[in-house]
């Protein structure tokens, strides 16, 4: 196998900033929009972003801020996002926030849309940017109205059109969409080769804005740098770009590559990353992920975790409504200790088919019990469901990727 090329994926030259309380759109917002839910649900508002008419998964996000992170994860690709925060918009739209090249929402649905971008590191309003990446959105709709009906009936197929469209011809697509669980995105957001992330790269825009030396809240990166192969099942920039600064080298690999691929290019560690769609209609992951446990030391995070849980021989399981959003309370079990995590994922580790398969559980979400954690009993392996690269205001999660650092370094000295 050659060797990866050195660039990361989505070359992004900087815009210049918009001036301080610039209009949000130089169109009037008038223009009317429908969502519709495949329960025969109608919402009616006004249309921002691009003209289209799309279908997918209404979902929900408690985050009061971050929309921009939100809209560039690829753990969204083929769902249709609602904020449940009353006013989006504000910040803008800049170059250092992105977590992928382009937005992978399929559509995106406010309560209002702000009237003026106000951040000084602002490039494009909110508006723009979906215009620009064909993407809809729909505003004056009452979210919490939304959001109540899928916290009580469970995600739903749904249809937002900016395009003139009927409301029983928009329930009718609706319910022709493909439903999330067996579905595979992780094809769609993978890269295509491998490849080197590199610290200075364009797209990794942090320098500018943490001072050398710190990594968030963590202690300086050690000097020597492990190797670690991090597999791309629609990772976010952010995770490459804390590996690096906690003392990695990141060599990234498609979610197709083989263990075989992998071991050519002799790594210290692998990472699982983040990803869209149901982890059980991976099997060509996780078939990869069996071979590679006993290997190496393994990191995974959300869809890493869930594939770690399927190599085990366990299984996942559809919530309802899924976790999305900022403020999700974690317990560890061995510690005692509380986290506030950031969380996107819609499918959970069913507990009891991982019990007896050299697993344990070591984290659980507070609100409902899930499973957030797991660790090999006796392989330098662990997960997390939540987003520990993520910094919803606390960073109570970043010491993981030092946990993972030790446990490479531990190996190395023979000691597990």
């Amino acid at each position: 196998m050659s060797e990866p090329a050195k660039a990361s994926p989505g070359d992004r030259s900087p815009s210049a900033p918009l001036s301080v309380g610039t209009p949000s759109s130089d169109r009037v917002q008038s223009k009317p929009a429908i969502l519709a839910l495949e329960d025969g649900s109608v919402f009616r508002g006004l249309a921002f972003g691009a003209d289209a008419a799309i279908a997918g998964e209404c979902v929900f996000n408690t985050s009061m801020t971050g929309y921009q992170e939100i809209l560039t994860d690829p753990s969204y690709f083929g769902q249709i996002v609602t904020m449940t925060a009353v006013q989006i918009g504000n910040t803008g739209v800049n170059d250092e926030d992105a977590e992928a090249a382009a937005p992978k929402v399929s559509g995106f649905v406010v309560r209002e849309l702000s009237p003026v971008v106000s951040s000084w590191r602002a490039t494009l309003s909110l508006d723009e940017y979906l215009r620009r990446h064909g993407i809809p959105g729909i505003s004056e709709v009452d979210t919490r109205a939304l959001t109540k009906k899928l916290r009580v009936e469970g995600a739903m197929r749904c249809c937002l059109s900016t395009l003139p469209l009927s409301g029983e011809e928009a329930v009718q697509r609706a319910r022709k969409w493909q439903n999330m669980a067996g579905s595979d995105y992780v094809k769609d957001v993978t890269c295509a080769e491998p490849f080197i992330w590199l610290p200075d790269d364009a797209t990794n825009h942090n320098e500018a804005y943490v001072p050398a030396g710190t990594s968030f809240g963590s202690v300086q990166p050690p000097a020597h740098r492990f190797h670690v192969a991090a597999f791309d099942y629609g990772a976010k920039y952010s995770i490459f770009r804390k590996l690096v600064r906690h003392g990695f080298e990141v060599m990234v690999f498609p979610a197709g590559a083989s263990a075989a691929q992998i071991a050519e290019h002799r790594p210290d560690a692998v990472f699982l990353s983040n990803g869209p769609g149901d982890p059980a209609a991976l099997p060509y992951v996780y078939k990869t992920v069996t071979e590679l446990l006993p290997e190496y030391p393994v990191f995974g995070i959300c869809l890493g975790h869930q594939m770690i849980t399927h190599a085990l021989g366990g299984v996942t399981y559809k919530l309802k409504f899924g976790h999305r959003g900022g403020n999700q309370p974690v317990k560890n079990l061995e510690t005692g200790r509380v986290s506030i995590t950031a969380q996107n994922h819609g499918f959970a580790t069913d507990p009891k088919s991982v019990e007896n398969r050299g697993a344990k559980i070591t984290e659980i979400n507070l609100n409902d019990g899930t499973v957030e954690g797991l660790r090999h009993t006796s392989l330098p392996v662990f997960s997390v469901q939540y987003h520990p690269e993520a910094a919803p205001g606390p960073n109570d999660a970043d010491p993981l990727f030092v946990d993972f650092y030790k446990l490479i370094e531990q190996r190395k000295l023979g000691k597990i």
